[in-house]
């Protein structure tokens, strides 16, 4: 099952952000520079999540708010393996 665009590009910023927080070589190299991609890739999340909340299924919802964003991830890759 493919997702829906909106959603398919929340997925893929959740993962970019946990590719920023797990790249510990950027972090040792420039952490001002991972600091500024992190705060950039969480607030387009955050963007998107509000957009999207009233659209998402509740316990999706539920993780974004509570910013589970692993959880969240795990249920979008769950929906588009069907």
């Amino acid at each position: 099952m493919s997702l829906p665009p909106e959603l398919s590009t929340l997925r893929d910023a959740l993962r970019r952000r946990l590719e920023i927080i797990a790249d510990t070589a950027w972090r040792d190299r420039d952490p001002t520079s991972q600091l500024q991609a992190l705060r950039k890739i969480s607030e387009s999340i955050f963007h998107q999540q509000s957009a999207l909340a009233p659209n998402l299924p509740p316990r999706l919802r539920h993780f974004m708010e509570s910013q589970s964003y692993a959880k969240a991830l795990a249920m979008l890759d769950t929906i588009e393996a069907g």
